[in-house]
């Protein structure tokens, strides 16, 4: 049986599980697996029992559509306990791309556990020259996507506040590297991540906080006027979009 580190640093909840997707993945891809990982909320201490994901990633020594095809049954298994689809990588493709995804690399190399294999993640060399263009690109392509997205939904309170829920979420990463950008010092933590981005960027970042504490289900913004969330949202967006210009 193949060896398996550091299982203990995962949360309790999700051990069993992970140790057995890893074990039965193995069997699938033999020696052809070089490293496998555990990311996102998982590794980071910001897991949610029966709310977040257990994201996993495998960097193969080659990767072909059969190594997908083969893992089929297997992920399919593994939804229930709420495994993503691993994120298939190799050595070459990590080299090419680093450049193109600097912001998910880095929060890859920060934030992984290494439960078999070598770890790759860790020496990967990200630079974060690339990081500016990126945040900027993303956050004003995203500020255009919640707008137009109000358009379409704007009168529907049930889709106002996934809008805003999912926009939030998907920004998160973003607001991380913002933060890297003048401080060598990122937290994990997301609640501290909104509070370190509102004193770097002089933003009211409280609607960041409401909006993330709702989906975590521990304060409900769902009975006030989602359409001021909404524009306090959009705010903030804009007044990062200008300082990232």
């Amino acid at each position: 049986m193949a060896e398996i580190k550091n299982i203990q640093q995962l949360p309790e909840s999700v051990r069993t599980h992970v140790a057995k997707f890893i074990e039965k993945f193995l069997e699938l891809h033999g020696t052809n697996v070089l490293s496998f990982v555990v990311y996102g909320s998982a590794a980071s201490g910001n897991f949610v029992p029966k709310v977040s994901d257990i994201n996993v990633a495998a960097v193969l020594k080659i990767l072909k559509f059969a190594d997908l095809k083969k893992s089929l049954h297997l992920v399919k298994e593994s939804k229930h306990h709420r495994i993503t689809p691993p994120l298939f990588l190799t050595q070459e493709y990590i080299q090419q791309s680093l450049d193109v995804f600097p912001v998910e690399f880095l929060d890859l190399k920060e934030q992984h556990i290494l439960l078999y294999g070598e770890d790759v993640l860790s020496s990967m060399n990200v630079d974060v020259r690339h990081l500016k263009l990126f945040c900027e690109e993303q956050i004003k392509g995203k500020l255009l996507r919640v707008r137009q997205s109000y358009l379409e939904i704007g009168l529907n309170a049930r889709g106002k506040e996934a809008l805003l829920k999912e926009s939030l979420h998907s920004l998160i990463p973003v607001f991380r590297n913002l933060i890297r950008l003048g401080n060598p010092s990122v937290p994990s933590g997301k609640e501290d991540i909104f509070k370190i981005l509102g004193q770097d960027y002089g933003i009211d970042s409280s609607v960041l906080l409401s909006v993330y504490r709702d989906r975590m289900n521990d304060e409900r913004i769902a009975g006030g006027d989602i359409d001021l969330y909404l524009e306090k949202y959009l705010e903030v967006l804009e007044k990062l979009a200008a300082k990232v210009d």
